[in-house]
């Protein structure tokens, strides 16, 4: 028998341990979706915002390190009971992970279902007190927007008010910012978002026109940070048919969590963290 090399045996080993981590994530996922033939969420991506203060191209130079046919779904403006509920109902049959960004009124309003995004493993964001045009109005009325809705969104959360956020992502209605806010939330450590493109579902449209539309803006983009309202019926009509689409198209959808709750646990996927 050849005597195996050095070098060989390090390729071995490196080999196993791809193999290995392989099937891990498999059968974590399987774990996780027990239902077969679901889009499910690919990986896990820690943010850490000291690393990523500000992303989404359509406000910011940068956006999150994804690969090619990688996206993060993300929904602004709720909860809204008779819309989240069968946007949560969506992403639940296909096992998918998405990231809401709250208002600060309608989460003490529907606490239950702040509650249940959790629960179904879903990141909480901030995304003010009443959805005020934070350049339209004072510096210090704006700072208190971002402060009430982040602890109005912590009580819902967890039963506590403050304005320490157990997720520091925040993003700006309208994507209006300034540059002393956006000072003043990095210098908080709170990672602001934007959206690398969206599905315009504030235009009245048809759930068909809807499909049509963000399936065109992702073939052009090829990955991204995309931006849906859980706000509106027509988004939660064509949510199933969207990630159908993903599923059968191969994209791959990605979890952002914060630093502290980036584990395995949070997710039958592969964890990956930014450096």
């Amino acid at each position: 028998m050849r005597e195996i090399s050095g070098r060989e045996s390090v390729v071995i080993v490196l080999k196993a341990a791809i193999l290995a981590l392989i099937a891990s994530t498999i059968a974590a996922h399987a774990e996780d979706c027990p239902r077969k033939d679901t889009l499910g969420t690919a990986r896990i991506l820690t943010v850490d915002p000291r690393t990523y203060p500000r992303v989404g191209t359509q406000s910011f130079p940068d956006t999150l390190p994804l690969q090619d046919h990688e996206v993060v779904l993300t929904f602004d403006d709720g909860p809204h009971a008779p819309t989240t509920t069968k946007i949560l109902t969506a992403l639940s049959r296909e096992c998918v992970r998405a990231t809401f960004f709250l208002i600060g009124q309608s989460a003490t309003a529907n606490a239950s279902l702040v509650k249940r995004m959790a629960a179904e493993g879903h990141t909480i964001g901030h995304h003010t007190l009443a959805h005020a045009d934070l350049k339209k109005i004072s510096n210090s009325a704006a700072v208190e927007q971002i402060d009430r809705g982040i602890s109005a969104d912590e009580m819902a959360l967890n039963g506590k008010a403050t304005t320490v956020p157990t997720t520091p992502f925040f993003r700006f209605p309208y994507f209006e910012s300034t540059p002393a806010l956006l000072d003043l939330l990095q210098s908080r450590q709170i990672a602001v978002f934007g959206a690398d493109f969206w599905a315009s579902d504030w235009n009245p449209m048809t759930p068909q026109q809807q499909l049509e539309l963000i399936t065109g803006r992702l073939k052009a983009a090829g990955r991204g940070i995309i931006l849906f309202h859980d706000t509106k019926a027509q988004t939660a009509a064509m949510l199933p048919d969207f990630l159908r689409y993903l599923r059968e198209n191969r994209y791959r959808v990605v979890h952002i969590v914060p630093p502290d709750a980036g584990t395995p646990a949070r997710s039958g996927s592969q964890q990956s963290k930014s450096q």
